[in-house]
């Protein structure tokens, strides 16, 4: 039971980052387009990341992720079998 619980900490937590990852560009003024910024910082730094925001948005969404693909496992849609034959693998 300790190794399912782990692996499924393991597979959240890479889903999370990824999700992460692709959260991050949203919303997100640089100084250049605000017009304004502190000198010697670039020009390229946001000027609010937003960043409690997107920590929810990415646990929300990857919870959605993870909860539809546990949900897809215990159905028989990801069994060995089943996605062998489907990259034309044999057993």
């Amino acid at each position: 039971m300790a190794y399912a619980i782990s692996s499924a900490l393991a597979i959240y937590f890479v889903i999370w980052w990824i999700t992460l990852f692709l959260t991050l560009p949203f919303s997100v003024r640089s100084q250049h387009e605000d017009g304004e910024g502190a000198p010697g910082t670039d020009p390229g730094a946001p000027v609010v990341p937003l960043m409690r925001r997107k920590l929810f948005w990415t646990t929300l969404i990857s919870m959605v992720i993870y909860g539809a693909g546990a949900l897809a496992y215990y159905a028989g849609l990801f069994d060995v079998a089943r996605l062998s034959r489907l990259m034309g693998i044999p057993i």
